[in-house]
């Protein structure tokens, strides 16, 4: 049996697969020289694994895409179990305060190589530089595989192997998509999820490297909203609040073609309803301060200048002496400052696609697909796309699991 792609997926599949049935031969096919790349520069390096969830429930809700339809897998193979895995072999897992969950040694390279060894020794045989280019369903449950690179020299230019395993990550690119659709599947059209916010005039273009811990951001016109830190970068603005915005709004703003206004709230505890009586009171009690050398609600000094500035209030000005429609204005901006979006940025490593083969063609409880016996799926290569804090990972994790346990079995096995 043989499993497609050398990533995180690819690699919990195969390793399931040879643990669960020691007499299986397992091949593993990378079809680059490199193996589980993302898993080595994820995280900044340090591999965000999975994150502190304690129920299936509690999980589904980060997956804008998968949802619901993963509570039962992530059930059987769940966070707990993510943890239990990487302890069985040497790997201490700790949690940050976000809910991120790391190795102990902060090394992505510990999450890799914990892969690689406990591929080796349960026999998985690995391939790189070994593509496949088509899979030909074959009478009988097997498949006929045509390969291409310097690594499939050794089988000439095509492999037959029982189960089947597509473990091949996301693309955003729909013909590369083609192979998947010849096999009768049904492909969710790819778009970009994770991603930034390019705002070319933006107004905080001199705030660079300030960030907030807590902005909602809006898109003007739409239901999408989130909640979360957020980064002001040189080309716009970053940071969990815009990435997860992005995530659940991944075909949205396709559509839009990642043009619209963001509406930033800086101090989203706050309504108009409550923001403007605060002011009211905090002005009578403070009134021979000036505004501008005064930062409020424990914003950064530079963003508040900036607002300051934006409001059209003089830096002297003093809060007694602060015109209604200065603050006026300066209300509006804290609770909504408007910025042109136009066009997207991807985050460092966290690229991520949303769309793949459709959940439904697919039993969720083996991987297996619902159109081809003895075929399975994995990983991003599914409709399946969560926000960024490890929820990717643990997706990989899962369905890679439960796939290449379910391919293990006996009844299943075709050699």
């Amino acid at each position: 049996m043989a499993v497609l792609g050398g990533g995180a997926a690819g690699f919990f599949g195969a390793i399931a697969c040879a643990e669960a049935n020691p007499h299986a031969q397992v091949l593993l096919l990378e079809k680059t020289g490199k193996l589980l790349s993302k898993v080595r520069v994820s995280g900044g390096g340090r591999c965000n694994v999975t994150h502190a969830c304690d129920t299936a429930a509690q999980l589904v809700a980060h997956y804008p895409r998968g949802n619901k339809q993963l509570k039962a897998a992530f059930q059987q193979f769940g966070v707990r179990e993510t943890i239990a895995w990487f302890a069985k072999r040497g790997v201490q897992l700790k949690t940050e305060a976000d809910g991120r969950m790391f190795p102990t040694t902060d090394s992505s390279e510990t999450i890799a190589q914990a892969l690689e060894q406990a591929a080796r020794q349960a026999g998985v045989r690995i391939l790189t530089n070994c593509g496949v280019e088509e899979v030909e369903p074959l009478h009988g449950g097997s498949f006929q595989l045509k390969l291409s690179g310097s690594g499939a020299a050794q089988f000439g230019a095509s492999l037959r192997v029982g189960q089947l395993l597509i473990a091949t990550g996301g693309n955003p690119k729909s013909v590369n998509y083609d192979w998947l659709r010849a096999l009768g599947h049904t492909i969710a059209e790819p778009v970009p999820s994770l991603f930034t916010f390019n705002v070319p005039n933006s107004p905080l273009n001199e705030l660079m490297g300030v960030s907030v811990p807590q902005a909602r951001v809006v898109l003007a016109g739409e239901k999408l909203q989130y909640e979360g830190p957020l980064l002001v970068t040189h080309w716009g603005v970053s940071g969990p609040a815009v990435l997860k915005l992005s995530a659940w709004g991944a075909r949205r703003l396709s559509e839009l073609g990642y043009v619209g206004t963001a509406l930033i709230n800086w101090i989203p505890t706050f309504t108009e309803e409550t923001l403007r009586p605060w002011l009211q009171q905090f002005r009578q009690e403070n009134g021979k301060k000036t505004v501008a050398a005064n930062p409020q609600f424990s914003l950064p000094q530079r963003l508040w200048r900036n607002l300051i500035e934006q409001a059209g209030i003089a830096p002297d000005i003093r809060w007694s002496d602060l015109p209604a429609k200065s603050q006026n204005r300066l209300l509006e901006l804290l609770l909504r400052t408007p910025l042109a979006v136009r066009g997207k940025t991807t985050y460092k490593e966290e690229f991520v696609t949303c769309g793949g083969i459709l959940l439904e063609e697919v039993d969720l409880k083996t991987m297996e697909s619902r159109r081809v016996p003895g075929l399975y799926f994995a990983g991003e290569v599914l409709d399946i796309d969560g926000i960024t804090g490890g929820f990717n990972f643990q997706a990989a994790w899962t369905t890679g699991f439960l796939a290449g346990r379910a391919m293990s079995k006996p009844g299943h096995q075709q050699g």
